[in-house]
């Protein structure tokens, strides 16, 4: 385990998140934190919220045929803009958290 906090050291920043996420993955707490992520945005009312966002922009759009994809890539920006702050620290501060374990 020291090792895997010590190399962590030597990556850019990308290598660091792709460390940090497959050793969440391989510690089934990426499927925890996952869950209880979920569970918060149900809870603070955003994912309700992000429905009727997205339902306002098909309407908006009219008779335009809209792919999955295209749909995804009008809601994606205000999701992330919306995300309440005290689940961003949540999850940020369980990530350090893991990571600090980890040593």
């Amino acid at each position: 385990e020291n090792a895997w906090i010590l190399g962590m050291a030597a990556l850019d920043e990308h290598q660091l998140k792709d460390s940090i996420q497959l050793k969440l993955v391989e510690t089934g707490e990426y499927d925890r934190l996952k869950e209880a992520l979920r569970q918060r945005l149900i809870d603070s009312g955003w994912r309700d919220q992000l429905k009727t966002y997205a339902m306002d922009v098909i309407k908006n759009k009219g008779d335009a045929q809209l792919s999955t994809e295209q749909l995804t890539q009008e809601i994606m920006p205000h999701g992330r803009d919306t995300v309440p702050d005290d689940v961003k620290a949540f999850l940020l501060t369980s990530i350090r958290r893991f990571v600090e374990e980890q040593q």
